[in-house]
């Protein structure tokens, strides 16, 4: 630091590496109009591609250390973070990306504007979850060391002009870095959190006098970790969450003191899809369909889709409607066929769970659910059943081992089951590889039932419920994330809903008095299911492939609970559920009546109207109307 001739302090960083941020735009056409917008991402080049003195000392390494940094700050994506080196790269990726957005903001305002005190009139960061929170005191940094403003007058600015979104309600999957890190990495950027951090502390007890719990609850630094959520928070005049049961968990439970101290920055804004994309594009003979029964509308207001609500009535508009699936699971029975080899049947039920891999999300729950219809039928070849067909489509994250384990157990039943001529095609498993967008409009068109599983109180809405639901699928799921809304606009009679609510959850995880051994001592078939994990029937002679999930069901273990998602303590309410599932499609009618009325009802659901109320509430924008 030094002081310069006006007496202001100056930081001068020394010995840093930098790259040169290239920003390439792309155009984004809006529907039906001639409005283009840009989409500015962002390359990184080395400013000196390589150094000649490292390079004449025979430290060829060194020598072209900036060109290795730059291509892969941009060419590694999601690097694996369970190690320090990972977790440096992700820091240099957020870092690179929210410096290089934010000085081009304050820089293009600065282009038609003399005060840069008004800036939050023109421009608001949306923090989309913790990761770019790194934008608060980046431009702090910027107020502060490029245009000498005082702490006070940076500290108003930001306030003003950054708000948050939170999308997890977990307090693990919120963002902590190492301070050891991240001080080495971004020292100025370090020594503004410190001081933010101060100033909230002192704060604090002002505010809670004695109180050191609320210090250590709520600080920014604490316990070597720098912890990203709360900086977001303090620094944001927004703080909103996702789903309305999202919000109120994150202001009654996760972040109660946040939002004790900042009551009018918590707002919901409840996410929404674009039925420009899961409709109209991904499924175009329903698109067609709905067009010619309400006109297209629908296609930029989709609260217009309710207009399809007399037609539940109409036996030949059901008879239609269900046709249009029908040559849909035919579709995604044939793009099977061509990646899986594996013959399904279009008659069967699409039973279809795609989504992240998580342990929250429960795929493990509707794997094992499956071992045990197998184990009925084995038992009983004779029994009443509807033949299913179950499909997953789900990516692990690079370091998540036991996720990647689940994806492999996922895997392991359905080649033993597809293989098994004996229960004669009555259930199917797919894992659909490569799981994304492009295959994912024919997984949404063909879904007849939409797996939406994951332990209450933990997701914090979920989209792919409401793209399942446009396209005329029937919610399995817990009282969770948006799926409470769901069926607030459905009624409970056109879902199957299981399992224990989100107080019951968060009640367990504060008593501690669920134990799955007593299911497992007392429950035969959740018992012989969870020793099928290791006993070879699905692992070969390798009996210690799926040992840790084993374990995971049975055993507390490195501060996790054991059955820590509740998936025996929820198994015979989710079994109840899917035999109400197969009670339910064997009624056509009914069912049909029931898949339109999801789509009927999926108005609420839109983007369109997501962003309405982030620019009302939130962004506070004028409307310009342009005619073409």
């Amino acid at each position: 630091m030094i002081r310069d001739e006006q007496g202001r302090d100056r930081f001068i960083q020394e010995n840093y590496q930098s790259v040169l941020a290239v920003p390439y735009d792309i155009p984004i056409i809006g529907y039906g109009n001639h409005i283009v917008n840009t989409l500015r991402i962002w390359d990184a080049e080395a400013i000196n591609t390589i150094s000649l003195d490292s390079f004449d000392k025979g430290d060829y390494g060194k020598a072209v250390e900036q060109e290795n940094l730059a291509r892969t700050i941009c060419e590694v994506l999601y690097p694996n973070d369970n190690h320090y080196a990972g977790k440096e790269l992700r820091l240099k990726q957020q870092y690179f990306f929210v410096s290089a957005s934010v000085q081009r903001a304050v820089k293009k305002y600065m282009e038609k504007h003399t005060d840069i005190r008004q800036l939050p009139e023109k421009v608001c960061f949306q923090l989309n979850d913790t990761h770019p929170t790194v934008t608060t005191a980046e431009l702090m940094r910027i107020l502060l060391d490029e245009y000498y403003l005082s702490w006070e007058e940076a500290w108003e600015i930001t306030g003003k002009a950054c708000a948050y979104t939170n999308h997890t309600i977990m307090s693990e999957a919120l963002e902590k870095w190492p301070i050891d890190l991240f001080s080495r990495l971004l020292p100025r950027i370090y020594q503004i959190i410190e001081e933010i951090n101060r100033r909230f502390i002192n704060e604090i007890r002002g505010i809670y006098p004695g109180n050191q719990d609320k210090i250590v609850k709520m600080a920014v630094l604490y316990n070597g970790q720098v912890r990203m959520a709360h900086l977001a928070i303090i620094c944001s005049f927004s703080v909103n969450g996702v789903a309305k049961l999202h919000t109120e968990i994150l202001k009654n439970q996760e972040l109660k003191d946040f939002y004790q101290l900042y009551p009018d920055k918590f707002n919901n804004k409840t996410n929404g899809i674009t039925a420009r994309r899961f409709l109209l594009h991904g499924n175009p003979l329903l698109a067609e369909w709905v067009t010619k029964r309400i006109g297209n509308g629908w296609i930029t207001d989709l609260s217009q889709i309710n207009r399809l609500y007399p037609y539940i009535e109409d036996d030949e508009c059901l008879k239609e409607f269900m046709e249009i699936k029908y040559r849909n699971k035919v579709r995604l029975s044939e793009y099977i066929k061509l990646h899986n080899n594996i013959d399904v049947d279009p008659d069967s039920i699409f039973d279809i769970q795609v989504k992240r891999l998580h342990e929250y999300k429960r795929q493990l729950l509707n794997i094992l659910h499956i071992m045990h219809l197998y184990n009925l039928l084995k038992k009983n070849p004779g029994m009443e059943f509807t033949k299913r067909t179950f499909v997953f489509g789900a990516k692990a994250s690079a370091g998540y081992s036991r996720a990647k384990a689940i994806i492999k157990l996922i895997n392991s039943v359905a080649e033993v089951i597809n293989r098994d001529e004996s229960i004669e095609d009555k259930i199917k498993v797919v894992f659909i590889e490569n799981y994304r967008v492009s295959n994912a409009e024919l997984i949404f068109a063909a879904a007849d039932v939409s797996e939406q599983i994951s332990t209450a109180s933990k997701e914090a809405s979920g989209t792919g419920n409401m793209k399942f639901m446009l396209n005329g699928a029937l919610t399995l799921g817990t009282m969770d994330g948006a799926n409470i809304e769901i069926v607030e606009e459905v009624g409970s009679e056109n879902a199957f809903i299981f399992g224990l609510s989100a107080s019951e959850v968060i009640a367990y995880e504060l008593n501690g008095s669920y134990n799955p051994r007593d299911i497992y001592d007392t429950d035969e078939d959740i018992r012989l299911v969870v020793d099928q994990l290791v006993n070879g029937m699905y692992s070969g002679e390798d009996k210690e492939l799926f040992r840790e999930i084993y374990h995971s069901l049975l055993e507390a273990k490195g501060g996790d609970r054991a059955d820590q998602y509740f998936i025996l303590k929820d198994f015979r309410s989710y079994e109840e559920a899917q035999k109400r599932v197969e009670m339910a499609y064997g009624n056509k009618n009914k069912w049909a009546k029931a898949a339109l009325l999801n789509t009927a009802r999926c108005g609420k659901f839109s983007s369109d109207r997501t962003i309405e109320e982030y620019v009302r509430d939130i962004w506070k924008l004028k409307k310009v109307r342009i005619t073409v």
